[in-house]
């Protein structure tokens, strides 16, 4: 039995028991994946997944006792490297931060500058993605912190800190004709409209904001990035609905921010650890950095409650 056998059980039930994806996650091949499934079953005896030819479905019942199991080994032994390096090297590694690209280019720059001032032998990785993929990313131990403002909050493995609340605006070039009517729902569907994709940076407070008005806006254009949206409310695609911080900063003169805190319900940004990870004093002070009110005891006292062990809710 070895850790790689351990991840793969994990990563089986994380990825819906497709192999070709555990492949992908583990960086091997899935004709490696498999061998090692069998020689772990061969070991042991019995029978982990419930297969319908080939293919697997799911975990049989010693399966799903195993995978508590291997949830809270491959956590303990992340910690055990933790300890060693949090009593070896306080002050200097490397920290990771998974993000999406709203907060690594308008939020983060500010405080990770104080970081630095801090910190400066800490090397600082920014992976930027989706709310999802940033979820992911704490879960498997690829991220030490996570920044976002959805998903973070429905994971009972994960210990979420707000950072701050911000509102979505409205951008537009100069000449729209929208700078005179007033700013409501109604109004600005009239337009078309270019926003973020499904997912991430509060969409689902603006699709919820329309439906609950009973109006069907015409989105010609969703995206990741705020800075491509900027770039078509540029060449006349339409009204941006923005994160207001992405407005207020780098704005040009071609373009006009209008303000639509009526219109959508206010987000929040949250700062994200694994429970039950042990980290080293730096992580816990860049939260507090964001999040003054919180104190490090406070912030360790909740990423090292949990319920033993944490188990996240698969659907199989």
């Amino acid at each position: 039995m070895n850790f790689q056998q351990l991840k793969i059980i994990r990563e089986s039930a994380r990825c819906n028991f497709n192999l070709t994806e555990v492949a992908n996650m583990l960086y091997t091949s899935q004709s490696g994946v498999s061998r090692h499934i069998r020689e772990l079953e061969d070991e042991l005896g019995l029978e982990i997944f419930v297969r319908h030819g080939k293919r697997i479905l799911g975990l049989t019942e010693p399966g799903k006792a195993l995978l508590t199991v291997v949830e809270r080994t491959l956590d303990e032994a992340s910690n055990i490297r933790r300890i060693a390096e949090d009593f070896t090297q306080q002050s200097s590694g490397i920290l990771v931060i998974a993000t999406t690209h709203t907060q690594a280019r308008y939020s983060l720059p500010p405080v990770l500058k104080n970081f630095r001032q801090r910190f400066p032998q800490v090397r600082l990785v920014l992976n930027q993605g989706s709310p999802q993929e940033i979820r992911a990313m704490l879960h498997n131990g690829d991220a030490d912190i996570g920044i976002a403002s959805e998903c973070l909050t429905e994971s009972p493995a994960i210990a979420a800190f707000p950072w701050f609340n911000w509102q979505h605006a409205l951008l537009v070039p100069r000449t729209h004709p929208l700078i005179e009517l007033p700013i409501t729902l109604q109004s600005v569907s009239q337009f078309p409209l270019i926003t973020y994709r499904q997912g991430i940076t509060g969409r689902s407070r603006i699709d919820q904001a329309f439906s609950a008005a009973g109006l069907a806006p015409d989105i010609v254009l969703s995206a990741q990035d705020s800075d491509v949206v900027k770039t078509y409310v540029e060449l006349g695609f339409g009204v941006g609905i923005l994160a207001e911080q992405a407005c207020q900063q780098g704005a040009t003169q071609q373009l006009v921010t209008l303000d639509a805190s009526a219109l959508f319900a206010p987000n929040t940004a949250w700062i994200g650890v694994r429970k039950g990870q042990i980290q080293r004093d730096y992580v816990w002070q860049l939260i507090e950095l964001c999040n003054p009110a919180l104190t490090p005891a406070q912030i360790k006292t909740q990423v090292m409650q949990f319920e033993d062990p944490p188990v996240i809710d698969y659907q199989i």
